[in-house]
């Protein structure tokens, strides 16, 4: 017996692990043939040169944003991996990516001037310019029979019928298309007065929107003292000029969404605030009015001469006991300016001379004598009574 049997199941399953595991995502160049669109929406071609051939699946959700559909006889690039079909046993090409041949050397170009733009700080953030909120006037470099304007003017209209649309036609594809569309800008920056500027296209391969990618171009919108918005073709293509813009649209209907407002929007924002206005305002009103009624309720006003009577007498009451606190204050103050007078009477010493005292000093220096030791025979004395002095000389002492 073998030492190992596999079942076809188990031999798909090695075999695709080992081919996806050593193939990423890559890049393939041939002729598409054979190419069948299925009812369900994906696309199934052969991819061939001269020697071999591919089978290749291109599905639904990746093709609806493609700007480039299979055709049988065109030579591609196609980006994508290889898988298995388990069920077939086969492997094939699951497309990601899918461009006309030759796009290779476009996309080299618009690398390296991407780089050198770059470098100049053509694309940075801090240099772009803010789209005005509302503008009154609009100009607009396309084709003026692409499906563009059309999308454009009806976008505008819908959203803000009073806006003004000014078209520059420009030719967006082909030679001499790049410096049209920068010539565009500039004549909008010399003549026309308009508040922002929608530069863009439709949809297209990256050959149909290569003039959006020349350096003629990112010059002028960068030198633009207008607001730029760029809207070339679908959401996935991106070009120099959305990088230099100071707004990127990722189409010209959503550009015009983008710079244009709303007038309903604009009208049921102003509605709103008159209402809450309006509801402030009453509620302001109905506050003052609740504080009026308040004080026009309280019985001060209600009775104003009970008030006054009451505050009357109050002032009565309160004269009456001033008048009563100061003469007991006059009364306490005359009899102790009465007792403090009795008591300087009684230290008067004219009132001891009276009673028949005198009071005796010894000469010339005065000074008054309470004891006979004080004075000695010979001494002056000078002796004060009631009325009249004495002047005598001590004799002895006792």
């Amino acid at each position: 017996m073998p030492d190992q049997i596999f079942t076809v199941t188990e031999l798909t399953q090695r075999i695709r692990s080992v081919i996806e595991g050593n193939f990423p995502v890559l890049w393939v160049e041939g002729e598409i043939s054979g190419h069948k669109l299925h009812s369900s929406g994906h696309h199934y071609f052969t991819l061939k040169d001269e020697n071999s051939q591919l089978s290749c699946v291109l599905w639904r959700g990746r093709a609806n944003h493609l700007p480039l559909i299979p055709q049988d006889g065109i030579k591609v690039l196609v980006q994508g991996q290889l898988t298995v079909y388990e069920r077939g046993g086969r492997y094939q090409f699951d497309v990601f990516m899918i461009q006309k041949a030759g796009i290779g050397e476009l996309a080299l170009a618009f690398e390296q001037l991407k780089k050198k733009l770059a470098e100049e700080g053509l694309f940075d953030i801090a240099r772009k310019r803010p789209i005005p909120a509302y503008p009154e006037r609009i100009g607009i470099i396309t084709s003026p029979t692409g499906a563009a304007i059309r999308d454009i003017i009806t976008v505008c209209h819908r959203r803000w019928p009073a806006i003004t649309l000014i078209l520059r036609p420009a030719q967006v594809q082909g030679d001499g298309a790049a410096q049209d569309i920068a010539k565009g800008v500039r004549d909008f920056n010399r003549y026309e007065k308009v508040d922002v500027l929608i530069v863009g296209r439709g949809g297209g391969s990256l050959e149909d929107l290569w003039a959006f990618n020349e350096e003629h171009v990112v010059r002028a919108v960068v030198a633009s003292k207008i607001p730029v918005v760029s809207a070339v073709g679908h959401e996935v293509d991106v070009t120099l000029c959305d990088l230099a813009a100071d707004l990127r649209a990722p189409t010209p209907s959503a550009a015009a969404e983008l710079v244009v407002k709303d007038a309903g929007e604009i009208t049921s924002w102003l509605d709103q605030l008159r209402d809450r206005a309006f509801t402030a305002l009453a509620r302001i009103l109905q506050r003052n009015h609740d504080r009026v009624k308040a004080l026009s309720d309280h019985w001060a006003f209600k009775r104003p001469v009970e008030l006054v009577r009451n505050q009357s007498q109050c002032l009565d009451e309160l004269e009456q006991r001033f008048n009563l606190a100061t003469s007991r204050y006059l009364t306490a103050r005359k009899d102790r300016t009465h007792r403090l007078n009795t008591t300087l009477a009684a230290l008067d010493p004219t009132g001891v001379l009276r009673r028949g005292y005198s009071i005796t000093r010894r000469l010339p220096e005065g000074t008054v004598l309470r004891d006979s030791k004080m004075v000695s025979g010979g001494d002056q004395l000078s002796i004060t009574l009631h009325r009249g002095e004495i002047e005598a000389e001590v004799q002895a002492t006792q």
